[in-house]
């Protein structure tokens, strides 16, 4: 048992990966590891927030509604903790000098504090997908200039980081996914899904946006260009397997025919404590492997007549990374409509091939060029939501 030392922050604190962080921080802590916390962060759950600071006793606390700030002061009256509010207070809490910072906001919002952590140099565990997804090479770029070491925090990516040790030789990466809620529902039966079908995820704990991703496979589309970018391999070298157990995360496939994969019961705390302890380990409480009590492991190939969102991200990998950014923006607009009753399951993702169509034609100069400034990637995002918007105002009022 080996006990670590770390300053951590943690952006996104009150999310499902962010309440994971905490329980193996304080895990972590009883084993005699000396864990300060330098800050932390929520969207507009302030109880929450208050909660989390009474358990780990950060030095900063921010929440990114900058009107809820007297709300804060309140509720963390007593608590010997500065506080913060507003998307600013988001970005200082990534800049705040801690050597480890957990990256879980939700959404493009996570962009700039995660970037002010990177570009100090910390260790960066990645758990928000927009960070790579709507800026990967630049992020990756302010990495490697920094010296900061991004550190996977996606079960899928996490457990190819755990078994790569021999990248140049390497053939071809296959990432897992459970097929989510509806994996064998049928067209039909999916075009009448509600909201809290969607986000009733067979085996895994998370919060409702992504697990209407997995709903779709966008998840998986979008892990699938975040392993492009993190491990530098080209889209057709990548796989998708469906594998409804949710036991092996990923694997690797070597050039002497070696197929590494790293198992475990589907639980967040696992890779969450291997990016936190790294590059040591630390025992974490979690349920432990029995593959006698399981039985069987099952694959499959996805179906994309069924589930698009999957071919859409492979179609935009390939165009490059403005219309990568584009994809995850309109997906963000179109998933909260479909969670808001607006528009219907299917409309998911037609929403965003839509609104990729209707950028080629309106602002095909914007998504053709390759981002060389976050503002360029702000700027795509920006017109992919307005396009997205439209497209589901006018499929609402249908």
């Amino acid at each position: 048992m080996s006990a670590i030392t770390r300053t951590v922050s943690i952006l996104g604190v009150t999310g499902s990966i962010g309440r994971s962080t905490v329980d193996v921080i304080e895990q972590a802590r009883a084993q005699g590891g000396a864990i300060s916390v330098e800050a932390i962060t929520a969207g507009q759950n302030i109880a929450a927030l208050a909660e989390a600071c009474r358990r780990l006793r950060p030095r900063f606390a921010a929440v990114a509604d900058a009107a809820q700030i007297n709300e804060v002061r309140a509720a963390l009256s007593g608590l010997d903790v500065e506080v913060g509010a507003g998307a600013s207070a988001l970005e200082e809490a990534g800049a705040r000098p801690a050597d480890w910072v957990m990256s879980a906001i939700v959404g493009a919002a996570g962009l700039a504090p995660t970037l002010a952590a990177v570009r100090r140099g910390a260790a960066v565990a990645i758990a928000n997908k927009e960070c790579l997804i709507c800026a990967g090479p630049l992020m990756l770029r302010a990495a490697a200039e920094s010296g900061a070491k991004l550190l996977p925090v996606d079960s899928e990516h996490n457990a190819i980081f755990q078994v790569l040790t021999h990248p140049a030789h390497v053939e071809r990466l296959t990432l897992t996914a459970s097929g989510g809620p509806f994996r064998t529902w049928t067209l039909e039966a999916m075009a009448a899904a509600r909201p809290d079908q969607a986000v009733a995820h067979p085996n895994w704990s998370m919060g409702a946006k992504i697990s209407v991703d997995s709903a779709t496979l966008m998840n998986k589309g979008l892990e699938l260009i975040e392993a492009s970018y993190l491990f530098e391999m080209p889209e057709e070298r990548i796989g998708v397997l469906i594998h409804p157990q949710s036991i092996v995360h990923s694997l690797v496939h070597y050039e002497d025919g070696s197929v590494l994969g790293q198992l475990s019961s589907p639980d967040m705390r696992t890779p969450i404590a291997h990016a936190l302890a790294w590059p040591e380990r630390i025992a974490v409480s979690t349920n432990r492997l029995d593959l006698a009590e399981i039985g069987g492991l099952t694959f499959a190939q996805p179906d994309l007549r069924r589930f698009p969102a999957l071919g859409l991200a492979r179609e935009a990998l390939r165009a490059g990374p403005a219309r990568v950014a584009a994809l995850s923006a309109a997906n963000e607009i179109a998933v909260e409509a479909f969670l808001g009753g607006r528009i219907r399951f299917l409309d998911i993702s037609r929403i965003v091939e839509e609104a990729m169509a209707a950028l080629e034609g309106t602002e095909a100069g914007l998504i053709a060029k390759t981002p060389s400034s976050f503002g360029e990637v702000a700027a795509v995002d920006q017109a992919a939501r307005e396009a997205a918007r439209r497209i589901a105002g006018s499929l609402a009022a249908a």
